[in-house]
């Protein structure tokens, strides 16, 4: 077994360099929970929690399954999802509860680094481009997670691929950044690191997991789904989301060709969440707008999330040995 030693292990104190991110509606204290159980670090949404008294139930609930190992918050800063008025309240609410670590998205973090500095809270914050963590290096982030245009959910405008990403960010950035955008193989892992990340953040491969609390139907979708069972719509209201294809996604793809002046207020009797919180609940994925990237060419069956990074662990161990018995070949000076 490989000892992993990156600064994302030693700053956590995790088993393996990777990170299970946050997902709206599904990141729930079970999803932690795995995670933690299988030597990685996950994430609750906050956004799922309409309350402030769930969220911190569900904290409550991360937090005892977890018994002591590390697992943080996601809070996306985009007013439709956390209002604005909001969102300072969340982030006290988070640190009063002892969670130490979130992972921010949504908007440029700056307006609130006084106060998460002030509260003590490790700051991840996620991009979709390098040149967005730039900036969020120098406004004080601790950590920057970059997720290329393979991912799913929104990938930006910029459409940047993971590979591009993680080069870039190897030779722009000196904080510790993480690669994610269709990462579900342990040989990624090991080109991410080779390119100087101190991990991955992975989503998509992980919503096969056993522990995620969305209908077997929705999960078996998944694995039946290949790479090319993804679609991207919404870049007209300059939103992109990468979806798994589905009706709906024909239709909002059909009206933003045919409506050039379109609007958000168009979109949204096809594109709420709460359409999509249907499907994990029915397992039927005909309609609503079902975050997927990728790695879909990846997901191959359901199994404990245990197995899964199990799996990823062993691939990145085969990849080492590839490199190490065939690529490099000393020869005299």
């Amino acid at each position: 077994m490989i000892r992993w030693n990156t600064p994302l292990t030693r700053r956590f104190g995790l088993r393996l360099p990777i990170i299970a991110g946050g997902l709206q509606w599904l990141a729930d204290a079970d999803y932690v929970i795995a995670a933690a159980q299988s030597g990685i670090m996950g994430f609750i949404t906050a956004a799922s929690h309409a309350e402030f008294d769930d969220l911190r139930a569900e904290i409550a609930r991360a937090r005892e399954g977890c018994a002591g190992k590390p697992f943080g918050v996601n809070v996306s800063m985009l007013p439709k999802l956390v209002p604005g008025e909001k969102t300072e309240d969340i982030f006290r609410l988070i640190a009063d509860e002892g969670v130490e670590v979130i992972e921010t998205s949504g908007r440029n973090p700056e307006p609130y680094m006084p106060l998460l500095k002030d509260l003590g809270l490790t700051i991840i914050h996620k991009v979709p481009a390098v040149r967005y963590a730039v900036k969020a290096e120098a406004v004080g982030v601790d950590i920057v997670s970059i997720v290329g245009a393979e991912c799913g959910g929104h990938p930006g405008m910029d459409m940047i691929g993971s590979f591009v990403n993680a080069a870039m960010a190897g030779r722009d950035l000196k904080i510790p950044f993480l690669i994610g955008g269709g990462v579900g193989h342990g040989s990624q892992l090991v080109a991410a690191l080779a390119m100087g990340a101190s991990g991955v953040v992975m989503g998509t491969r992980l919503l096969v997991s056993e522990e995620l609390n969305a209908h077997r139907d929705y999960k078996q979708a998944l694995v039946d789904a290949t790479e090319r069972d993804t679609m991207l719509t919404m870049s007209s209201v300059r939103n992109t989301v990468r979806t798994l294809a589905n009706e709906t996604t024909l239709e909002v793809s059909k009206l933003e060709r045919e409506k050039p002046d379109v609007t958000i207020g168009d979109l949204l009797p096809l594109v709420s969440g709460r359409i999509g919180r249907d499907a994990y609940a029915t397992g039927d994925v005909s309609r609503g707008l079902l975050s997927a990237g990728h790695s879909l060419g990846l997901t191959d069956k359901i199994e404990p999330m245990a197995d899964i990074i199990a799996r990823i662990e062993a691939e990145a161990a085969a990849s080492i040995a590839r490199l190490e018995g065939k690529v490099f070949e000393e020869v005299a000076a």
